[in-house]
């Protein structure tokens, strides 16, 4: 069962900071799945785009300065890190799963790693770049085909995973509300791994592997790895 560390260990520090993503590191996860939003030109590793949930901030991101967004206090005094700095801490340690949630972050995402190929020695084959919003998906697979592409969905379409397979995806990643044996096994025949979120409870965990998913989105990803 592949595990990935949730925002970073979300259950214990302030999600999607350097301290969460440094615990996940520590902890040995299998993966780190963060969240990006584009912020004057740069990407911001934040989930919300309102900012009062994770900053206590009023507002939303397009409403500040990227240099005002990075001095928000991220919980318990961490700041929003740049995708950047997150490139820079995991050197390919893990796989990171970078999740795409602003409409205009595929081509920001497409130079960054590309820079980050050349000054950081960053291996694409340590990333999965994942999304709701499957046009994006699909540019960042025709762009650069060799990137790993996860299919986000909270639902269980009509015909099951057949989105996935158009995108050219490498995984589908699952609500745990509605995954079921159906849905595996179409993914499974499809040549797709099955990944789902949000599962911070060991029965649900276990039910879940017994059904055949490949991997599991934690916020305790060290309290996850001793319930297989």
């Amino acid at each position: 069962m592949k595990i990935f560390a949730h925002r970073g260990v979300s259950g214990h520090y302030p999600e999607n900071t350097l301290a969460a993503i440094q615990a996940a590191l520590d902890c040995g996860a299998y993966g780190i799945e963060i969240d990006v939003f584009a912020a004057d030109g740069e990407l911001i590793v934040i989930h919300d785009r309102q900012l009062q949930r994770t900053t206590k901030t009023k507002g939303n991101i397009e409403d500040y300065k990227l240099s005002q967004l990075l001095q928000l206090d991220a919980g318990k005094g961490q700041r929003i890190p740049t995708l950047w700095q997150v490139l820079q801490l995991i050197n390919n340690r893990c796989v990171l799963n970078i999740e795409l949630k602003g409409h205009d972050t595929a081509p920001l995402l497409l130079h960054q790693l590309s820079q980050a190929q050349q000054q950081l020695g960053t291996d694409i084959a340590k990333l999965l770049i994942s999304s709701f919003h499957h046009p994006l998906l699909r540019h960042i697979k025709q762009s650069q085909a060799e990137l790993a592409i996860g299919a986000l969905t909270a639902c269980i379409p009509l015909d099951y995973c057949e989105f996935a397979t158009q995108l050219g995806a490498m995984s589908v990643h699952c609500d745990r509300a509605f995954i079921d044996d159906k849905m595996i096994l179409d993914a499974h025949q499809r040549g797709l791994e099955v990944f789902v979120y949000t599962v911070n409870d060991q029965r649900e965990a276990l039910r879940l592997k017994a059904l055949g998913v490949d991997g599991i989105f934690c916020n305790f990803p060290a309290e996850a790895a001793n319930w297989f």
